[in-house]
Parts: structure tokens; C-alpha cells; sequence
């Protein structure tokens, strides 16, 4: 970040960059302000992100109202040295209309299908479909899910001794889904778990 004011190009801009504000921990977009060297220099001064007010012709710091502040985690310049990427911790919600982004989206971590699999499987914990096979595992209760994840874990190691890949994955397939059947009969998600790894490493 040292080298950030002298490789900017903040002439083709007319004095003024692009900064896409971005959440460090879960990679979620929650913003965009403008830039200019000032305001550059002084977020890396006191590590609160400062813009550059276009309406307002002035340096104003994220949160220096509502103390929602955007703390600098890091900066990264883009291939063609006019953009930048400012990663975060956000104090609070980022929006001045009170939502954790500017698209009035919720900013939680995203684990791709994964997530979309946790909210069908939340669905049917909570909806009961008669036809869902996931539906009927809730309804066994807890020894019959827990059972279940054993019985999956038992396949994976046998076809791990096994070369044949297809199966050994669509094992692990399985046991990954009844585990998570079993994660939601417990009153916990990926998040939680997530969590614990992420302790362990600090």
C-alpha cells in the first residue's frame, strides 16, 4: 500500500478514482466512493476509509456521523492503475439507509451452492414436504440423521481405499449433505462450524 499514491494515475480521472468498498471477511461488494490523493492518504493515515464528497466538494470519513466506520484491512490497485479495491471491516451497517450494503443486500458469507443447499435443506426442516427425502430424515429425529452420517462416513473410507473416483466422490457427496441434514437437526450451519476452524488457526 506505501507505493499506492505515487502509482495512481489520478490525472486520467480527472483527480478523482473509483474505490470499490469490499468486506474482507466475506468478499461481499458494499459500496462505491470516489477518491482523490487526499483522501487516499489520509485512510492510510488513521485507517478509517475517507472519500471525497463530489456533492458536498469535501473529504468526508465513512461513519464520522453515525460511527459506522469502515475500518482498512487492505488496498489493491487495479491492472489499469485508476480503480481501487479497499477490503474492510465494517463497524456496523455500510448504507446511510441502514442496510449492510448499498444493494440493501444482507452481507453473510457465501459459500456458493453450498448456501443454496443450507436454505433447501432449512426449507424443509421448517416446511415439511411429504415427498422430500430430507423431509422424512427430520422426521425419523436425530438417531436416525445421526446414524445416517455414519453410515455415509463409513462409505467414504471404504471407497477411499478403492481407485474408483466416481464413487468415492459421490460418496463423499453424500456424506456432506447428511451432515449437513444433521448440522440443521442440531439447531447449527456451516457458519458455526466455519467458525471453530477459523479460532483454531488464529
Amino acid at each position: 500500500m506505501d507505493n499506492l499514491l505515487s502509482t495512481i494515475d489520478f490525472k486520467k480521472t480527472s483527480g478523482l478514482v473509483p474505490a470499490i468498498i469490499q468486506d474482507e471477511k466475506t468478499k461481499n461488494v458494499l459500496m462505491l466512493g470516489y477518491m482523490n490523493e487526499e483522501a487516499l492518504s489520509k485512510t492510510q493515515e488513521t485507517g478509517k476509509v475517507t472519500f471525497y464528497s463530489r456533492t458536498k466538494e469535501r473529504l468526508w470519513t465513512k461513519g464520522e456521523e453515525s460511527g459506522n466506520f469502515l475500518e482498512l484491512k487492505d488496498i489493491k490497485l487495479d491492472c489499469d492503475n485508476d480503480t481501487l479495491l479497499i477490503q474492510v471491516k465494517p463497524i456496523g451497517p455500510t448504507c446511510h439507509k441502514g442496510t449492510d450494503t448499498c444493494w440493501a443486500e444482507t452481507n453473510v458469507n457465501n459459500y456458493g451452492f453450498l448456501s443454496t443447499l443450507e436454505r433447501v435443506i432449512k426449507d424443509r426442516h421448517e416446511n415439511p414436504d411429504e415427498k422430500s427425502y430430507t423431509t422424512s430424515l427430520f422426521k425419523k429425529g436425530i438417531n436416525k440423521v445421526a446414524q445416517k452420517v455414519g453410515e455415509e462416513a463409513v462409505e467414504v473410507v471404504i471407497e477411499a481405499k478403492d481407485d474408483n473416483e466416481e464413487l468415492f466422490l459421490n460418496e463423499s457427496a453424500d456424506l456432506l449433505y447428511h451432515y449437513m441434514i444433521l448440522l440443521r437437526a442440531k439447531g447449527y450451519n456451516l457458519e458455526d462450524v466455519i467458525h471453530v476452524l477459523e479460532n483454531r488457526s488464529k
